[in-house]
């Protein structure tokens, strides 16, 4: 089985990413991170994540905190209640600058090291945030770089950028997940959760995961304020 190493953060995304990636016959590593985002919930999932599928997992310390500038690592308050109508016209406070560029960056390495050749990520260009590493244009710019910046590039070994779910709506994303049978009970998605811990259900990766299970007339099974 060829080796790929998976972004995962626990999310629901990512979650689905790994199962596409493991039904495509890819035998994964996932990455995490922890970054100084603002509750470590979404690391317990990418463990329980991992741990249901059996891959190896690690998971990378940085502090993105100590460069701000985000609702995600600083002391900016989260945008709720935003219709859902006006995602993606502008980018919204939990932009973190440069995240996917850096998170990508780790996964390379480690799939030079490892010897892999693919590497899955997450991102969504149709109902998403308006974040400008989630587009079709970004993932190519970085397969491009990721083949010159690299010794096994250069001596001849191409690395391909996958983003499966790259041109899916929030509700085709759940209803290929259901169908690979993920467990979006394990999913943290929440940019804001209240104690206990429960999704606040009015942030935008809230309300877009919600929006999605409606569509298909299903329950989303996070627990929620």
């Amino acid at each position: 089985m060829p080796k790929a190493v998976v972004l995962l953060s626990g999310g629901m995304d990512s979650a689905t990413t790994l199962a596409i990636a493991r039904e495509q016959g890819f035998d994964c590593l996932a990455l995490s991170f922890s970054y100084g985002q603002r509750h470590a919930l979404e690391l317990d999932a990418a463990r329980a994540v991992a741990g249901r599928y059996g891959v190896r997992q690690e998971t990378v310390i940085i502090d993105l905190r100590s460069l701000g500038g985000s609702a995600l690592t600083a002391d900016i308050p989260v945008p709720k209640d935003r219709p859902l109508a006006g995602m993606g016209k502008e980018i919204p406070v939990t932009y973190v600058p440069a995240r996917n560029t850096i998170f990508l960056a780790f996964a390379l390495a480690w799939a030079e090291v490892s010897g892999a050749r693919d590497i899955f990520l997450g991102v969504n260009a149709l109902d998403y945030s308006g974040y400008p590493d989630c587009r079709p244009e970004y993932i190519a710019a970085f397969e491009r770089m990721a083949n010159l910046a690299t010794k096994a590039g250069v001596e001849g070994v191409r690395f391909t950028i996958h983003a499966p779910l790259i041109a899916m709506t929030k509700k085709e994303i759940v209803a290929r997940g259901l169908e690979l049978g993920v467990d979006y009970g394990m999913t943290v998605s929440c940019y804001d959760p209240v104690p206990g811990p429960l999704a606040c259900g009015r942030c935008d990766a809230c309300l877009l995961r919600l929006s999605a299970f409606a569509g298909l007339g299903k329950k989303d099974p996070a627990a929620y304020r």
